[in-house]
C-alpha cells in the first residue's frame, strides 16, 4: 500500500486526542444521560408514582383532621329535635352553627338564634338517644349532627344589662321597647299568655331566651327557679345558627328580625344619665387644656429668654 493512501474510508480519521472529538464524545454522553441511557447502552428505570391505594389512607387521615378542626373551631351541624322553634325551624331540620366568632370575643346579640348547652335542669327527664359506634364517630368529627350532647336552640330576646318583661295579652318589652314578634313566632301564638313574666333584669354575661313556638317551648320563662333565674351564661353558648342546611327544600338563612334593631332598644337610662352628668366636666377640661398649654409655653419661653 502506497504511503499516504486511505485505507478504504472517504471520511477523515477520528482521533480521540482532538478537541472537537472530545466535545462530541461529551455531547453524546449528555444525550445518553438525558435519554435515560447508560454509557453501556442500558437504561435507568424511572421512579413510578405511588399507588392510589397507598395514598388513600393519608388522604382519609387529612380529611378527618380537617373535618375535626372545622367542627371544633368553625362550623358544626345540629339537628332540631322538637317543635319549640316553629315555624322558623322544623323538627328534623339540620342547621349550621357558627363557632368561629365566639373565639374572637363575640357575644350573643338580641334576635339571634343560638345553640347552647343545658345550663342545668332544663332537659331533666328528657330521654337521650343511644347512638351506635358509627354515629358517635361521625358526630365526633362533625360529619353528623351531635346525638349525645344535651344542647338546646332558642332565640335571644335580651342580653346582659337589659330589662325584659311580658304581661298577659301584651307584647314582650325590652328596655321599654315593645317587640313586634308576629313576624317570627308561630302563627296563632301569643307573646307570652301561657307564661307571663317580669320585669327581669338580665345579669351581665347572660342572656334571656325564648322559643318561636311560644306555647310549645320550655324556655327561660319556665326555669326562673333554677340558678341564673332562667337566664343562660354566655359561656354555655355554642354559637349562632346561621343557616338551615338540610333538607334542601328548607334551605334558608336565619337573620335577625328588624324589631330587634329598632331605635332606643339599646338605651340604658343609668348609663345615659351618667354620661350626661360627665359631659359638662369633660367639656370644661377640653376647653381649659389649650389655655394651660399656652400659658406653660409662655412661661418656659420667658425663663429661656432671661
Amino acid at each position: 500500500m502506497a504511503v499516504g493512501a486511505r485505507s478504504g474510508h472517504d471520511e477523515p480519521e477520528d482521533r480521540p486526542d482532538k478537541p472537537e472529538n472530545i466535545e462530541s464524545a461529551g455531547a453524546a454522553a449528555d444525550r445518553a444521560a438525558g435519554d435515560g441511557d447508560t454509557p453501556n447502552g442500558g437504561s435507568t428505570s424511572q421512579q413510578k408514582p405511588r399507588s392510589f391505594w397507598k395514598e388513600l389512607p393519608l388522604l382519609i387521615g387529612i380529611a378527618l383532621v380537617l373535618a375535626l378542626l372545622i367542627k371544633t373551631f368553625l362550623v358544626q351541624a345540629f339537628s332540631i329535635p322538637s317543635d319549640s322553634m316553629q315555624n322558623t325551624l322544623q323538627r328534623g331540620d339540620r342547621v349550621l352553627v357558627d363557632k368561629l366568632t365566639p373565639w374572637f370575643g363575640a357575644e350573643p346579640k338580641r334576635g339571634e338564634v343560638v345553640v347552647f348547652h343545658d345550663p342545668g335542669g332544663w332537659l331533666e327527664g328528657t330521654p337521650t338517644p343511644s347512638p351506635n359506634a358509627v354515629q358517635k364517630f361521625l358526630s365526633f368529627i362533625g360529619l353528623m349532627p351531635s346525638v349525645e350532647e344535651k344542647d338546646l336552640i332558642k332565640r335571644v330576646i335580651a342580653v346582659g344589662g337589659d330589662t325584659v318583661e311580658c304581661k298577659k295579652n301584651g307584647p314582650v318589652v325590652v328596655n321599654g321597647k315593645a317587640l313586634d314578634d308576629q313576624s317570627y313566632i308561630f302563627p296563632g301564638n301569643t307573646s307570652c299568655n301561657d307564661q307571663p313574666f317580669g320585669p327581669i333584669k338580665v345579669p351581665e354575661g347572660r342572656i334571656w331566651v325564648m322559643g318561636d313556638h311560644r306555647q310549645n317551648s320550655l324556655d327561660s320563662r319556665y326555669h326562673q327557679e333554677l340558678p341564673g333565674g332562667g337566664t343562660v351564661s354566655n359561656d354555655d353558648v355554642v354559637g349562632r345558627a346561621i343557616v338551615v342546611a338540610w333538607p334542601i327544600n328548607r334551605w334558608a338563612t336565619l337573620p335577625v328580625p328588624e324589631t330587634f334593631d329598632q331605635p332606643g332598644i339599646n338605651a340604658q337610662p343609668g348609663v345615659v344619665n351618667a354620661a350626661m352628668g360627665l359631659a359638662p366636666g369633660a367639656l370644661g377640661v377640653a376647653g381649659a387644656l389649650p389655655l394651660v398649654l399656652w400659658r406653660r409655653r409662655r412661661l418656659t419661653s420667658g425663663r429661656t429668654a432671661g
